[in-house]
C-alpha cells in the first residue's frame, strides 16, 4: 500500500507532446463553440432577420431536444470495443459533420424574407450542429479521466487544457474582425466617438465559420491521433439508459457538482451577448476583442493558479471562495460602469472599468475547471464503491448540463438584450435617427453581464457545501484504487 501511495502521486505519465495535443485540441473544439454562442444570435438577426429574442428560444430548445443525444454518446463510449480506445474513436467520427454545419449554420440562405421557414432552417441546423458537437465533446472531456492514473498529474492536465479551452472559446473575438479586414467591403473598426461602423455582411460570418471550422477540426483531430487511454476499463461493457441513470444517481458527489453547474447556469452568460455588449458598451461589434480579451486574460491567470490553490485548499474551498469572489467583483463592476456610463471622459473610471473586467475572469477558473476535475474524482469515487467506471455516462452528463447551462445563459442574455431596446436602437442608428445607445439599454444590457452571472454564481455554492471527495478522502480512493489496478496485473 505504502509503494502504491507514492507510486501514485509522483509517477508521470504523460509527455509534453500528448499534453500539448489534448490541449490544443480542446482550443480547436471551443473556437468551433465559441463562434456559434457569440456570434449565431447576431447574424440569424442581422443577416436573416430573426428576432433576437426567438433566436435564444430556438437555441435552448434544440438544446434540450439535442440533450437525448448526450446519455446515448456515454453509452456508445462506455459499450465501445474500438482498438484505438473508446474515447478517441468517437472523437474521430465527430469531425466531419462538426466541419460542416459550423459552416452551414452561417450560410445566407435564399428564402430569409420567409420567417417561418427561416426559423425552421435556423433551428433544424443549430440542431444538427448540436447533435455533432455532443459527439465530439462527451468523449474529448471524459478522455481527461483515463489520460493519467495520477490524480495530481490530471489535475495539472486539465488546467493546462482548460486555459487552452477558455482561450479557443473566446479566439471569435480576433478571428472575426481579421476576416472583416479582409473581405472586399467588410466593415470598418470605429472609435468611441459614435460613430457607426458598416454592418457585417454575410460572406463575413460564413468565412469566419469555414476558417475556424477547418483549423478547430485539424487541432481537434490532435487527441485522438495523439493522446494514449491509459487507466484500464472494461471495453464493451454492455449498460442500458437505467443503468445509467442508477449509476448517477447513486454517485451523491456526482450529482452535487451537476446540481450546483445548473445553478449557476448564467455564469458564462456574459459570451453569449458579448457581440451585442461590444456593440452597445464600445460602439461597435468589431470592438468585442478589447471586451473578451480583458476578461479572457484573467480567466487565464485564474485557470494558472487554480493548481496552486488546489495543492493547498483543495477543489472544495477554491470553488467556493471563486464563486463568493465572483459574485463580489461582479456588482462592484456594475456600478463602476453605471457610473462610467455617464461620465464616458473620465479616465480614472475608464481604466477601473477595464480592470474590473479582467477581475471578473479571474472567478472562471470555477466554473470552467472545476466541474472537470470534480467529475473525474466522481468518476474514481463510483469505481471505488462499485469496482465499475462508467467516464462516459458521468461526462455526458457533464457536457449535456455544460451545453443546456450555456444555452440557458445565452437565451436569458439576449432576453435582456432585447427587453434594453437593442435591436430597435440599432434600426434607428441604422437609419441616422440616432447617433448612439443611450444609458438605459446600457445598464440592462451590462446587469446582464455582470450582475445576473454574479447572482448565480453565489447560488452555485449552496451544493458544494456538502461535496466531500477532497484531502484524505480523495487520496484514500486513489491509492486504494492504484493498488486493486497492480493486484490485478
Amino acid at each position: 500500500m505504502n509503494k502504491s501511495n507514492v507510486d501514485i502521486s509522483t509517477q508521470k505519465h504523460m509527455n509534453f507532446k500528448e499534453i500539448a495535443a489534448y490541449s490544443l485540441g480542446l482550443f480547436g473544439f471551443q473556437a468551433i463553440v465559441g463562434l456559434l454562442n457569440s456570434y449565431q444570435a447576431e447574424f440569424d438577426a442581422s443577416i436573416l432577420g430573426a428576432d433576437i429574442a426567438v433566436v435564444g428560444i430556438l437555441i435552448l430548445i434544440a438544446k434540450i431536444v439535442s440533450a437525448v443525444f448526450d446519455p446515448i454518446v456515454g453509452n456508445l463510449i462506455d459499450r465501445s470495443k474500438s482498438k484505438r480506445g473508446k474515447f478517441k474513436s468517437m472523437i474521430m467520427y465527430s469531425i466531419i459533420p462538426l466541419l460542416v454545419f459550423t459552416a452551414v449554420v452561417f450560410a445566407d440562405v435564399p428564402f430569409k424574407n420567409n420567417k417561418a421557414i427561416t426559423y425552421v432552417w435556423i433551428f433544424v441546423t443549430y440542431l444538427i450542429w448540436s447533435l455533432a458537437m455532443t459527439l465530439g465533446d462527451v468523449p474529448s472531456q471524459g478522455i481527461a479521466s483515463v489520460l493519467t492514473p495520477n490524480p495530481t498529474e490530471r489535475t495539472n492536465v486539465v488546467s493546462i487544457s482548460n486555459t487552452f479551452k477558455q482561450i479557443g472559446f473566446s479566439a471569435c473575438v480576433v478571428i472575426v474582425p481579421i476576416v472583416c479586414l479582409i473581405v472586399p467591403n467588410g466593415s470598418q473598426v470605429i472609435g468611441f466617438e459614435g460613430e457607426t461602423d458598416t454592418p457585417m455582411i454575410g460572406s463575413e460570418y460564413f468565412w469566419t465559420a469555414v476558417l475556424t471550422a477547418v483549423l478547430g477540426c485539424v487541432l481537434f483531430a490532435l487527441i485522438p491521433m495523439l493522446n494514449k487511454e491509459r487507466v484500464p476499463y472494461v471495453s464493451g461493457e454492455k449498460t442500458t439508459t437505467k443503468d445509467m441513470l442508477n449509476a448517477l444517481k447513486n454517485n451523491k458527489p456526482l450529482m452535487l457538482v451537476i446540481i450546483s453547474y445548473f445553478l449557476g447556469f448564467g455564469r458564462q452568460m456574459a459570451m453569449g451577448i458579448q457581440v451585442q455588449a461590444a456593440n452597445v458598451l464600445l460602439g461597435s461589434q468589431n470592438l468585442v476583442a478589447v471586451l473578451g480579451v480583458v476578461t479572457a486574460i484573467g480567466s487565464m491567470v485564474s485557470m494558472a493558479i487554480c493548481p496552486v490553490l488546489i495543492k493547498k485548499l483543495g477543489e472544495k474551498k477554491v470553488y467556493l471562495i471563486m464563486s463568493f469572489y465572483g459574485f463580489v467583483v461582479s456588482v462592484l463592476s456594475f456600478i463602476v460602469g453605471f457610473l462610467w456610463f455617464r461620465n464616458p471622459e473620465n479616465m480614472v473610471l475608464t481604466v477601473l472599468f477595464y480592470l474590473f473586467l479582467f477581475l471578473i475572469g479571474l472567478q472562471f477558473g470555477a466554473v470552467t475547471l472545476m466541474p472537470m476535475i470534480m467529475t473525474a474524482d466522481c468518476v474514481d469515487y463510483y469505481e471505488y464503491e462499485t469496482g465499475k467506471r462508467m467516464e462516459g455516462a458521468a461526462y455526458s452528463v457533464l457536457t449535456l448540463t455544460i451545453k443546456v447551462c450555456l444555452a440557458l445563459g445565452t437565451a436569458l442574455g439576449l432576453v435582456f438584450v432585447q427587453f434594453s431596446g437593442y435591436s430597435e436602437t440599432v434600426a434607428q442608428i441604422t437609419a441616422g435617427t440616432a447617433a448612439g445607445f443611450d444609458v438605459g439599454t446600457k445598464d440592462i444590457i451590462f446587469f446582464a453581464y455582470t450582475v445576473m452571472p454574479g447572482i448565480l454564481a453565489l447560488l452555485s455554492t449552496i451544493p458544494m457545501f456538502k461535496y466531500d471527495i477532497v484531502g484524505e478522502k480523495k487520496a484514500k480512493i486513489a491509492s486504494e484504487l492504484a493498488a486493486r489496478r497492480e493486484a490485478k496485473d
